[in-house]
């Protein structure tokens, strides 16, 4: 096994190896590191996994195709803690600082808090250790307001899949209060979205229990346990709750029949909550983890992806 040292980043300290990548036979996963590229306030900065290729075709996409710099939008298998409860927010003044997991520190702006807005950011401290089928990100959050955290992230390279496996360890006075998500930006063989799409979930979907729906050219066909598409969107579409609030087992599959290619997303906990959003080019189904941790607990879960072909 080869094995770097740990790397340690400084809030002033770059890497200069821009994009890690893990790769075998089958699969190649790209990872930036956390001071490197994306560098907004939105999306986790531990392991940014930008794009994976399974047997040569990419499986993953952009937020958008419309922008000059693709390091200000998701791409890949992003993640994100606190999209709508952000730890800290409502406790603190306007132009204080309230943590963000896995970015560091985020100075107050509005009575509200929109995850598309682009804070002022501390960055916390991060250390980077690189194997031959693995990276390994540790985030050292700062203390605020009875607020800090030690997060840590590991992303291994299987035969045909990867497995996300998180640590989070409150190490402050307060309860950690939140969830985790991975927006999973997803377009197999670079191909826009249409009927050749087919995404499965293991649950019965519930429309009449949904949170929003947002299918404004009724493009996105809901049936009881897949979603499909009559032609491409060119309008977004957002669709939450599927699950109707039922807690469901944390877990989806995206094939594409004229590729031939498939992926599975499947969680090792329970989901209550399940959003998809998606445009013309991608579509990205959402698996939400609550995260609810008293100060010196620690929790864990992990995400596993299959890439496999299919007949």
């Amino acid at each position: 096994m080869i094995c770097l040292p740990v790397v340690s980043l400084g809030q002033h300290q770059k890497n200069t190896n821009m994009t890690h990548v893990l790769k075998n036979k089958n699969l190649e996963v790209h990872i930036d590191l956390p001071l490197e590229s994306y560098q907004l306030s939105r999306f986790d900065w531990t392991g940014k996994i930008t794009a994976v290729k399974f047997k040569g075709v990419y499986v993953s996409g952009s937020e958008r195709l419309d922008c000059e710099d693709e390091n200000k939008f998701g791409k890949g298998f992003y993640n994100e803690f606190g999209i709508e409860t952000p730890i800290g927010f409502d406790e603190c003044e306007e132009g204080e600082w309230f943590p963000k997991i896995g970015v560091g520190l985020l100075k107050k702006e509005g009575e509200q808090y929109s995850f598309s807005k682009a804070y002022e950011t501390q960055p916390a401290d991060f250390k980077v250790k690189i194997e031959s089928k693995k990276v390994i990100i540790e985030c050292q959050s700062q203390s605020t307001n009875g607020y800090s955290y030690a997060l840590k992230k590991e992303i291994e390279l299987l035969e045909d899949s990867f497995v996300i496996r998180y640590k989070l360890h409150n190490t402050g006075v307060k309860t950690i209060a939140t969830n985790e998500y991975t927006h999973n930006f997803l377009a197999i063989n670079k191909e826009l979205i249409s009927n050749d799409y087919i995404l499965k979930f293991p649950f019965q979907i519930k429309p009449e229990l949904f949170g929003a729906t947002v299918n404004p050219e009724e493009k996105v066909e809901v049936g009881q346990y897949e979603i499909r598409f009559n032609s491409t969107p060119e309008e977004q579409f957002f669709f939450s709750n599927l699950s109707g609030g039922e807690c469901v087992d944390a877990s989806w599959e995206l094939i594409n029949t004229k590729s031939k290619v498939g992926i599975r997303e499947t969680g090792s906990f329970k989901t209550s909550q399940v959003n998809l959003w998606g445009w013309k080019h991608v579509v990205s189904p959402e698996l939400f983890f609550d995260v609810n941790v008293k100060p010196g607990q620690k929790i864990e879960w992990s995400r596993m992806y299959n890439l496999f072909e299919i007949d």
